[in-house]
């Protein structure tokens, strides 16, 4: 009944969206209007993030009014008119109907392939492992996203069986691959228990996926072992790391969430999927980028309307979202494979990485028309730079058209720029009018 009710909900109040070219030097802004609903702004920012913009400011409102300025990956406004089309259906009808994520689900894989959520302990060459045991099991990886944070790794993969290039349907099978992979993710001394789960795929964003599935595994928790030099060395260039604070706005019952962090693609959404999924509501909001910087502030209260009022819960939410902007980040060294895809590619591949003593820390596949195109990003097994002589002779091996260097985090580091911004949103209770952001010109 309760769905029935939101649905009507929206029928009456249909979200509006306007795409402007012309309101911005050098982006195209996009305004929506919607009902003001817990995981709306989500939808919003989703869809933005899986046409690969990049948001370079957003303001947000309680009135439901939420405007961003975007561009493509090179920077540039957003000319095409079929997508400018594609991109305005796909904002006013992403309704927040759209299935949810179920705690549990039956193994129900449709013909397209099977869908495999892997959690467990983060060590050299964990992923050559799993991408063998598939292997060995005649499973193909069609695509897949790999994420290792805080010594934890996690992993959506979307499989099917090497012969028929459906889905694996058999109950035995699935048994069977859940059992070997799990063993695979046991580390020796792992305090959490390694988990696969088989679901159907399509369930929800892959990249939110991946950001519950760290929070279930508490990656966020802060954790200092001997031997991982690379959150030893992450912890001493505190540079590096995002800067969170949360604090109170007595005056106006809200809780301020400020960020400052190494601008990247999808920040806005990592950061706002985790406000969601922790149960905040997002009232008020501002998104600023400078260079290679992002700033990001937000008026928050919990779904239950009340604001943050405790400092453990402040301090658990700035842990989370300092994971939430580190599961993402690109450390190490860029490699983009593209080949003709065959079966066992990824666990060759993989293993030479392994034999090469390269640890993945973040790995995105995919495959289509017989293609594999697969980015990796790579370290060596202390957290630290590869050095160029291994990439040479593992290049040499797999093929230099084949494997190619796109980018090095470690190379030429650009410091972050010192200066002091403060509350983005200034004086933003005395004087609500769009105008004053200079985001976009007025509609009326």
């Amino acid at each position: 009944m309760d769905d029935e009710y939101a649905k009507l909900i929206r029928r009456m109040n249909p979200p509006r969206v306007v795409i402007d070219n012309n309101a911005c030097e050098d982006a195209t802004v996009i305004q929506v209007d919607s009902v003001n609903k817990h995981g709306i702004l989500l939808d919003v920012v989703q869809v933005l993030s899986d046409m690969n913009l990049v948001i370079t400011k957003a303001y947000i409102s309680s009135d439901g009014v939420e405007m961003f300025n975007v561009i493509d990956h090179n920077g540039n406004k957003i000319r095409d008119k079929e997508v400018i089309d594609y991109i305005q259906r796909r904002l006013e009808n992403n309704p927040s109907f759209a299935p949810s994520f179920r705690e549990s689900v039956g193994v129900v894989p449709t013909e397209e392939y099977t869908s495999i959520e892997l959690t467990g302990t983060d060590r050299p060459g964990l992923l050559s492992e799993v991408c063998a045991v598939l292997a060995d099991l005649h499973c193909n990886v069609v695509n897949a996203e790999i994420w290792t944070h805080n010594t934890r790794a996690a992993a959506v993969v979307n499989v099917t069986d090497d012969s028929s290039g459906h889905a694996i349907k058999d109950p035995v099978c699935l048994s069977r691959i859940r059992d070997l992979l799990c063993n695979v993710l046991r580390g020796s001394d792992d305090p959490k228990t390694a988990k696969t789960t088989l679901s159907p795929p399509g369930v929800t964003n892959r990249g939110r996926r991946l950001h519950q599935i760290m929070f279930a595994d508490r990656d966020y928790d802060r954790v200092e072992r001997a031997g991982q030099g690379r959150y030893r060395d992450r912890d001493r260039d505190r540079s590096r790391l995002p800067n969170v604070t949360v604090v109170d706005c007595i005056e106006k019952d809200y809780t301020v969430v400020t960020m400052r962090a190494k601008d990247r693609p999808k920040l806005l959404f990592d950061i706002i999927c985790t406000l969601t999924d922790m149960q905040y509501v997002v009232y008020h909001g501002v998104v600023q980028t400078a260079r290679t910087e992002a700033y990001q502030e937000f008026y928050i209260r919990h779904v239950d309307g009340f604001p943050i009022s405790s400092e453990a819960e402040r301090d658990r939410l700035v842990q989370c979202l300092e994971a939430a902007i580190e599961r993402r980040a690109s450390e190490g060294m860029e490699l983009e494979l593209c080949t003709e895809d065959r079966v066992g590619l990824l666990s060759d591949i993989t293993r030479i990485f392994r034999e090469n003593s390269l640890c993945i820390r973040r790995a995105e596949i995919s495959t289509q028309d017989g293609k594999a195109n697969d980015t990796f990003y790579v370290t060596d097994v202390t957290g630290n730079p590869v050095d160029p002589k291994i990439i040479d002779s593992i290049r040499r091996e797999i093929g230099d058209t084949v494997l190619q260097v796109k980018h090095d985090s470690y190379l030429s580091p650009k410091s972050p720029r010192t200066t002091t911004i403060g509350f983005l949103f200034g004086n933003f209770f005395k004087a609500r009018s769009l105008q004053n952001f200079k985001l976009i010109r007025s509609y009326s």
